[in-house]
């Protein structure tokens, strides 16, 4: 489906970003997601939910190279997706890593656990 995608925008000028399969259930089915966009002159297309992030992620102290990068809660692995202001509890939008499944967490909760744990931390000598 997404090859058959590109093939249709490349024709007529545009990009396809794949945006992976979510909701995942075997029995029932999944959800495929792709967005269709204008390239820039250099290919790259622009991310939404990226430059809004971008644009708010100090004010929830977070910084705006924190979008994608993944944490742990220590059972999970979640991947930093976007932040939603109108949200004021639970502003950071994130997905579970194996079958990104959408989740919310508080700016303080993603701020802490992005910071590197002392185990992960390499003594100087």
């Amino acid at each position: 489906m997404l090859e058959a995608c590109r093939e249709v925008a490349e024709r007529n000028g545009l990009a396809v970003d794949d945006k992976g399969l979510s909701n995942i259930d075997l029995r029932w089915g999944f959800e495929v997601a792709f967005r269709v966009s204008i390239p820039l002159s250099d290919g790259r297309t622009l991310d939404p939910e990226q430059l809004r992030f971008e644009a708010l992620a100090e004010a929830f102290g977070l910084s705006p190279g924190d979008f994608g990068r993944e944490f742990s809660t220590g059972r999970e692995t979640f991947r930093i997706t976007g932040i939603d202001p109108r949200r004021p509890k639970y502003p950071v939008s994130a997905e579970r890593v194996p079958d990104r499944q959408g989740f919310k967490f508080t700016a303080e909760q993603v701020a802490v656990l992005l910071q590197p744990r002392m185990k992960d931390v390499t003594p100087r000598g």
